[in-house]
């Protein structure tokens, strides 16, 4: 769906929504295609690309806002499609923080020795949430899923080890109002519509995401010269190129898929991921700097050597 598209449900234009978000087209599930579809798609991808099987697996952990249902988990469902009838399978919901935070809970399952490989999902149908007639909210956001494939190996414990090397966590509810979902089961008993404050979420976003990048520099000692790449969540060029500005991230380091995927919540970051690697930019040794922030507020970030 281009931002011409959206001239014709909205009172809006292409060079607004260029000027405000940098985007200029996002993508839309077809009618009846849901989370799972696109999050069994990404997660068949990711698996032959790590060159394993559904048995090899012992977890499935998928990010979403937007379930085919209240329950079961849409992960439950990707993973009796994959074929998987052992381990487990469970969603987390801290909406465009999710991918940065299921990334995080599948790296802990992994040093404690409960799991050796999982596959990581962000999977969303955000567009079944939108308002189309708010044109504030309605341009901003698309459809889409990533995964990716975690598995245990030996390192040394050392800052040049390969895998994630430090994640960082914050939420703070009072934030809720500025970006949140106007209905649910125990509320209203229907889906609702996203609402957003989006200067708000503009003011607050810059400074959340460098209190957790600058605690991964802290933590490992590396600094943003040290960065190979920056891959942001895609919600606004102008989120992504003034946190870049002021983390002193050069701006050919940072990798920008907003234009054309629009903000696809959890599923942002896999994607854009995807894009970098499949492209060639990302190579094996590469460091790279993850982060998001979302709805609650919540917010993170993920150092890692490819």
């Amino acid at each position: 769906m281009t931002n011409a598209d959206l001239e014709g449900i909205v009172d809006t234009s292409d060079e607004w929504i260029i000027q405000r978000t940098g985007i200029r087209q996002r993508h839309i599930a077809a009618d009846g295609e849901t989370t799972a579809d696109l999050g069994e798609k990404a997660a068949r991808m990711a698996l032959k690309n790590a060159g394993i099987g559904v048995d090899e697996l012992d977890m499935i952990i998928l990010a979403t806002s937007t379930p085919n249902n209240t329950f079961p988990a849409t992960s439950v469902e990707i993973q009796h499609r994959l074929g998987m009838d052992h381990g487990a399978a469970f969603d987390s919901q801290a909406v465009c923080s999710g991918f940065i935070f299921v990334l995080t809970t599948a790296d802990q399952y992994i040093r404690t020795g409960f799991a050796k490989r999982i596959l990581v999902i962000g999977a969303e149908t955000f567009s079944r949430l939108l308002d189309w007639t708010d044109r504030t909210t309605c341009v901003l956001f698309g459809d889409g899923a990533g995964a990716v494939v975690l598995e245990a190996s030996e390192q040394e414990g050392k800052p040049g080890d390969r895998g994630i090397l430090t994640s960082h966590l914050r939420s703070d509810g009072a934030h809720k109002e500025k970006l949140f979902v106007d209905g649910g089961p125990s509320t209203t008993c229907t889906v609702g519509h996203l609402r957003m404050a989006g200067r708000e979420v503009f003011r607050h976003a810059v400074g959340m995401i460098t209190d957790v990048i600058e605690d991964a520099y802290e933590a490992t000692g590396y600094s943003s010269e040290d960065l190979d790449w920056f891959v942001p969540h895609q919600a606004n060029k102008r989120i992504i190129d003034a946190s870049a500005r002021k983390l002193s991230i050069a701006p050919e380091k940072v990798v920008i898929t907003v234009d054309h995927h629009g903000n696809t919540s959890a599923a942002s970051i896999p994607l854009a991921l995807c894009e970098a690697v499949s492209d060639g930019r990302i190579q094996k040794g590469n460091l790279v700097m993850l982060e998001a922030m979302g709805g609650g507020f919540t917010w993170g970030s993920v150092l890692l050597r490819w």
